[in-house]
């Protein structure tokens, strides 16, 4: 009877167990369908009331649901007392009574289209400009003992860094606004730079500084011939002083500046002293500081001249050169006056008065691999044991033929390759020089000021499998061929070496690297021109470049020598 009870207990168990396994065999499975839960931009902004009027704008221009699609942005918020504060501005009661292109231009103007966090930033132009078009300038402040991080100068990050799905937020407590007047609207409207304004007036150069972006149209007649031309209008950058400045060089008005500079006495005319005494100040393109900081110099409005480039603990010095052993010190410009961005250019300021220097011809040592696209890669550029390959398509100054990739090498120290001994310890890849791999690839030269000069081509030699090439300056044919497997020597006295067209151009020596003189040339204007090199075989090997030197004729062609594995020269 006992043993019944338990073979009972048992099969009622058994069933229970059975009817549980069917239940859940026969119960749709649950299945999560997706891996990351972290809210949009737009979503954020929903389950944040702190920011329900930036929403509305988003919503008001139909921007919300493009901001919660895929994508990696960086996005700055302003919280709701800062939407308030900008109605106030505009005097709009509400985000739908501001007009919608306006709005639009706002909105696309807190939008960048990548990600950039704070550690990102720069004391400076962020690289990645805005939806708008307008870079965003970040810097630091100070109140009360307080730090943090300003946007355009008029907006603190109150919130860094908030990771979204499609991104990140940084949370500010004003609206940034859109520089819609001119570079000349601009300058008139800060009474420290009056007599600047006076100035640009005086020379015809406010007229210039008015034109918003875009083209114009020129219709010449000729002969009895019409000529219509259109030419496309781009932006500026303008080096200002004010009146403070000014008076500290014994300039007080007009007249004073006049007085000082108008030499034919007809400040329009573009050969008068005061015409390029602004000229020299108006620079072409686009340049914020961040831009200076990395120029060895600056091209002009004045015709075929320069201002040089110098970073020095943090400053931006312009004009400090050393001739004949004296320094003649740089002007300083101030950080806090410049970054100015106005709706066809940007705004700095100088500490000092400055006129156009009187300019003879200096060596330009050109470090084939010192591009910006090389440049911005922090992580590789001269990072010893670190390369990058980049395509045609993502450079700027430099072009070729072919579909192969440019390679920059930064070689470990000590490497086997001797790649290291290079000045820098960097150098150009060529993967294949010659038809139809890599041919006849272009370099755009950094500003070399008018005169004759030398120039001297360096390259990393190897004895089988690589190129002669040709040179080109400005189209123009080179007489003399490089042969990069031919090995340099110390066994020849060096003068002799030089007067058949080589030289050891790094010290120490080492004989992996070769350089030959390619030619003389006349360069007629200042600014920056184009060196080409055409392979004129068709090697099955790797080939390398260094630096190219242009020396002035009148020039020690030999010293000073470029420091190998280093940035320096070489007494």
């Amino acid at each position: 009877m006992k043993r019944s009870l338990v073979l009972n207990r048992l099969m009622r168990l058994t069933l229970v167990v059975f009817l549980t396994l069917a239940f859940v065999n026969c119960t749709s499975e649950k299945i999560k369908e997706f891996t990351d839960q972290t809210l949009n931009v737009t979503d954020y902004l929903k389950d944040n009331d702190d920011y329900s009027m930036f929403l509305e704008m988003l919503e008001v221009t139909n921007y919300a649901s493009f901001m919660n699609t895929y994508g990696t942005y960086t996005v700055f918020v302003p919280n709701n007392e800062a939407v308030k504060k900008y109605l106030s501005d505009v005097g709009a009661a509400t985000v739908k009574d501001v007009p919608i292109e306006d709005l639009k231009e706002i909105v696309k103007l807190h939008i960048l289209d990548q990600v950039v966090a704070t550690t990102d930033f720069t004391d400076g132009k962020i690289a990645t400009p805005s939806q708008q078009g307008q870079f965003l300038i970040t810097g630091a402040a100070n109140i009360a003992g307080v730090s943090s991080i300003t946007v355009n100068k008029t907006s603190n990050i109150t919130a860094s860094n908030v990771i979204v799905g499609n991104g990140i937020i940084h949370v500010i407590d004003k609206v940034l606004r859109v520089a819609d007047k001119t570079l000349a609207k601009s300058i008139e409207a800060d009474p420290n730079l009056s007599l600047f304004t006076e100035a640009l007036k005086a020379t015809g150069w406010y007229d210039v500084l008015n034109k918003p972006l875009g083209t114009a149209t020129v219709t010449t007649t000729t002969g009895g011939t019409t000529t219509t031309t259109t030419t496309k209008i781009g932006h500026l950058s303008v080096l200002t002083q004010t009146n403070e400045v000014f008076k500290a060089a014994g300039i007080n008005s007009l007249a004073d500046l006049k007085a000082k500079y108008s030499h034919l006495h007809d400040p329009m005319n573009p050969a008068d002293s005061l015409n390029l005494f602004v000229s020299y100040r108006i620079l072409p393109k686009l340049q914020y500081l961040a831009d200076l900081a990395v120029s060895q110099s600056l091209e002009t409005k004045a015709p075929l001249e320069v201002i040089s480039v110098k970073l020095a603990a943090g400053t931006i010095l312009l004009n400090e050169e050393t001739f004949n052993g004296v320094l003649e010190k740089g002007v300083v410009v101030n950080r806090g006056l410049s970054d100015v961005t106005a709706s066809n250019g940007v705004i700095h300021s100088v500490d000092q008065n400055f006129f156009i220097k009187k300019r003879i011809p200096a060596p330009v040592y050109f470090d084939l691999g010192d591009q910006p696209e090389f440049r911005q890669l922090t992580s590789v550029f001269r990072k010893p044991g670190t390369s990058a390959a980049l395509k045609k398509e993502l450079f700027k100054d430099v072009t070729w033929d072919g579909s192969d990739a440019l390679t920059y090498v930064c070689a470990t120290k000590g490497s086997s390759s001797y790649q290291d001994r290079a000045w820098n310890g960097d150098i150009i890849e060529i993967f294949r020089f010659r038809a139809n791999n890599t041919q006849n690839l272009k370099f755009k030269t950094p500003v070399i000021i008018k005169g004759k000069y030398k120039i001297w081509v360096s390259y990393r030699w190897k004895g089988t499998k690589n190129p002669t090439v040709r040179t080109y300056f400005n189209g123009i044919a080179l007489p003399r061929l490089v042969n990069f497997q031919e090995q340099a020597t110390n066994t020849i006295n060096e003068r002799v070496l030089e007067s058949q067209g080589y030289k050891s151009h790094i010290s120490p020596f080492t004989n992996r690297f070769n350089c030959r003189l390619v030619g003389i040339v006349d360069v007629l204007t200042t600014g920056r021109h184009t060196i080409t090199f055409e392979s004129l075989s068709n090697p099955g090997d790797t080939a390398w470049m260094d630096v190219v030197e242009f020396r002035p004729v009148d020039m020690d062609q030999l010293y000073p020598r470029l420091e190998s594995g280093g940035s320096g020269l070489v007494p």
